[in-house]
């Protein structure tokens, strides 16, 4: 008999005519780690919303031991043995990452007061326990996203809940980060734990799961033994066909000639000496930085998270300032310019935080693409509503986006989101685009997708900097790569094709190298 079982699962969003979950069904057993697989779309995190009391089910049941239980909170999902870290994570900026690990379930000292002391042991401990490159006493406001997964990943191992449901878990983290968590994983199944694990990345589904539900469509279409079926199997199963990605950039002088001879020596962004050293802070978090992006260049940024990724993807954006040192784009120096005035100059911005950062989640889907352009729809202070849908119909179709014109973005998937952010930004025709983590939580269809638009881009003759923590996707999209390392550039490399993940990843450890 399963532990858990969801039967009939029906959910509805009448507002955009999108049926997420269509009489879905799911089940666990105890101590098992069981993959949810599909493109994104597919209906797996509504259906594990539903279960996690975020989203109301308008049809279907749900039984936990045998018996039928109804889950309308997160609140009535904690007291059933239920956890649940989502993609979009949500945690407290204000509070230390100890303070909210144990929210709710606060210790307290003479009966009344918040034991600070106790709160951040019990929490180092349970980071130490896993691996985990993290300090209960820092302010979550103030870690890069990769760091802030695993605060969210700790919060719910700070719980000891029955069943663990995992959105995305390893999208931002390292190898060693992510191998730690599954080996974490697989120690709590063995210990009598499941775990539901929400992912894309198939060769890690074969690593770490027993068994494997792919969803299509909002349908449960299977549930496969993860040892009887192998990753091309897998791929087409959640396709329904074969997608073939390119491992390597294409040859430099091809490029040049679809460019049409772009002059490749003309620099589109340049970083001198950059360095930021935020006040409180011990040492730079960026130190005395050189780069430089080319037209027709994409520089990939590779570094373990924690290490100046994020600090670089702020400053080169323009939403924080430098410290000194001096940013240029286009022969213009922008360094003390807003991100808004940068846009001016040619810059174009996807960011890593997209929910935060890249959509305003309650604005319709209309009211996102247009924003970077607003004013080529108004007229005289009147807004031009059918031009601009008109227009976001356009790229909707271009952009293979589901979802209509005014739909609210919080209603889309995590990949059709990215795809309006992408739909926007490439939409104005800017020499530069940052990409930070593009492919965060995409399926294997979208991440293409979204690499292919990457790879015309340069093509084109723009610059691009992709910033990752995703070694293989910096290897598959760069044709140089830089490394950082403690905010320091340990090495500049030409990407020719014969780098390798573990030459790389030596720089990134601070092994080898260092430039400065």
């Amino acid at each position: 008999m399963s532990l858990l079982s969801l039967k009939g699962i029906t959910r509805f969003y009448s507002e955009s005519g999108v049926l997420a979950n269509d009489n879905a069904t799911f089940g666990l057993k105890k101590g098992e780690i069981h993959a949810l697989v599909g493109e994104n779309g597919a209906g797996k995190t509504t259906l594990m919303k539903i279960l996690y009391g975020l989203e109301k089910k308008d049809k279907g049941k749900v039984y936990l031991k045998g018996k039928e239980i109804e889950i309308h909170s997160p609140q009535d999902a904690n007291r059933f043995g239920i956890g649940m870290v989502r993609q979009h994570f949500r945690l407290i900026d204000d509070f230390t990452v100890a303070q909210n690990c144990v929210l709710g379930m606060e210790p307290v000292k003479n009966g009344v007061l918040f034991d600070t002391v106790k709160a951040l042991s019990f929490v180092n401990s349970v980071i130490d326990e896993n691996g985990f490159d993290l300090d209960g006493s820092e302010k979550v406001g103030t870690l890069p996203v990769g760091k802030q997964q695993q605060a969210a990943i700790v919060r719910m191992l700070c719980r000891n809940d029955e069943i663990l449901i995992l959105d995305e878990p390893t999208a931002v983290l390292t190898d060693s980060q992510r191998d730690n968590l599954y080996r974490t994983l697989k120690k709590l199944a063995e210990g009598g734990k499941s775990v539901i694990l929400i992912t894309h990345k198939i060769s890690e589904i074969k690593q770490v799961a027993d068994r494997v539900t792919v969803m299509r469509k909002g349908r449960c279409e299977g549930v496969y033994n993860n040892n009887e079926i192998d990753e091309s199997i897998l791929s087409r199963l959640i396709l329904g066909h074969n997608v073939n990605r390119r491992t390597t950039p294409a040859p430099e002088s091809t490029i040049t000639k679809q460019r049409g001879g772009v002059n490749e020596n003309l620099p589109v962004l340049e970083l001198e000496k950059v360095v930021l050293f935020p006040p409180g802070a011990h040492k730079p978090l960026l130190e005395n930085v050189n780069l430089e992006v080319k037209k027709g260049e994409i520089v990939g940024i590779a570094g373990v998270s924690g290490n100046g990724l994020a600090e670089l993807e702020d400053v080169v954006s323009g939403l924080i300032p430098l410290t000194s040192g001096t940013i240029t784009l286009n022969g213009k120096d922008v360094t003390s310019l807003s991100t808004a005035e940068r846009r001016s100059a040619g810059a174009a911005y996807v960011p890593a935080d997209r929910m935060r950062r890249g959509v305003s989640l309650d604005a319709s889907v209309t009211e996102n693409m247009i924003i970077v352009r607003r004013s080529e729809f108004f007229k005289r202070g009147i807004f031009l509503k059918k031009k601009a849908q008109y227009y976001s119909k356009k790229l909707l179709s271009r952009y293979q986006i589901a979802g209509g014109p005014d739909t609210p973005v919080r209603n889309l998937s995590g990949g059709n989101i990215q795809k309006v952010i992408l739909s926007r930004e490439l939409s104005v025709n800017s020499s530069f685009i940052i990409f930070s983590q593009p492919a965060w939580g995409l399926d294997v269809s979208a991440s293409k997708f979204v690499h292919d638009r990457i790879s015309l881009l340069r093509e084109r003759g723009k610059g691009v900097l992709l910033i990752s923590t995703d070694l293989d996707e910096v290897l598959e999209l760069s044709t140089k790569i830089v490394v950082l390392y403690q905010g320091r550039v340990t090495g500049t490399f030409s990407n020719d094709g014969t780098l390798t993940k573990e030459f790389i990843g030596d720089y990134m450890l601070g092994v080898a190298g260092n430039e400065n």
